[in-house]
């Protein structure tokens, strides 16, 4: 069965969709079957992906209140990867399954169906701690928390973990934090530097080793509908999402961090790497070339 990662913060503006869209396909580019699930209202990681939200029908929405097979909603994408597509119609299926019951099982159910066909499953979760992140927080095996580096991120990680152990306690008690992604990181801003080592004290391992550069190109892929690698593979962006992909899946082996790997503040400086059993590399990250 597929390994589920909850993509979650209530903070907007922290790269969470960035994140589980550019992940996805670093994922799907190491030869991981990868399912992304767009559990925004809004949208955003649907047309990240390349898919017009406005058309996406079946979708979340219909999945969710079982009026379609989940199979027949989902849909493959430019960057390898499937895509169960959302839009502003979540918004009526979370109202709809207010009165619903076992309403927070909904997508752990569905998502059962297919799970055997997938090494791994990314839900975007919509930037609040409503019934659909309730949903998506049941059916995952861990949670991935987006951070960015600044005084109020702080504050409203406090907030998820506190939902995070009501979630363990009531719903699903084998949920884990997968860990702690720093994004948006800019090594000239002090104060994000005191946020990344407050970090590190508190959480230890829990922190990912990977950073998110704050880069240009990053900001510009999903207007084109692309996953960074399909972009500007070159771009710093790219090179981090790599790293975060291969850290992962080095985690999910129970394998430890690369000893040439060391926490830098530039991701562009650190290589990482994950090979198969049979040694055949799946991940490698040319720097040579790379550009902003």
């Amino acid at each position: 069965m597929a390994r589920i990662i909850a993509v979650a913060n209530q903070k907007g503006g922290v790269g969470k969709t960035t994140t589980a869209v550019n992940l996805a396909a670093a994922l799907a580019a190491a030869k991981r079957k990868v399912l992304l699930v767009d559990l925004d209202p809004q949208g955003n990681a649907t047309m990240a992906s390349g898919i017009n939200k406005r058309d996406a029908k079946p979708g979340g929405c219909e999945v969710l209140l079982e009026e379609v097979e989940i199979a027949a909603a989902v849909v493959p994408t430019e960057g390898h990867y499937d895509l169960l597509p959302g839009n502003g119609d979540l918004t009526a299926a979370e109202l709809k399954l207010m009165d619903a019951l076992a309403r927070e099982h909904r997508l752990k159910e569905q998502l059962a169906k297919i799970g055997a066909k997938y090494d791994t499953i990314l839900i975007d979760c919509p930037p609040s701690l409503n019934l659909l992140t309730l949903n998506a927080l049941t059916a995952a095996d861990g949670v991935l928390i987006p951070v960015q580096c600044e005084y109020f991120a702080l504050e409203g990680l406090s907030s998820l973990l506190d939902t995070i152990k009501a979630v363990r306690h009531r719903l699903n008690p084998t949920l884990e934090i997968e860990g702690l992604l720093r994004t948006m990181y800019d090594v000239r801003n002090n104060l994000g530097n005191e946020v990344s080592a407050q970090l590190t004290q508190h959480f230890g391992d829990k922190v990912l080793r990977s950073i998110i550069p704050r880069n240009v190109r990053l900001a510009e892929a999903p207007s084109h509908g692309q996953p960074i690698h399909l972009y500007d593979r070159s771009s710093r962006g790219a090179i981090a999402y790599i790293g975060l992909a291969g850290e992962m899946i080095r985690r999910e082996r129970g394998l430890p961090p690369r000893a040439d790997s060391v926490e830098h503040a530039d991701p562009v400086d650190d290589i990482e790497s994950s090979r198969h059993d049979d040694g055949d590399a799946i991940l490698e990250t040319p720097l040579a070339n790379h550009q902003e």
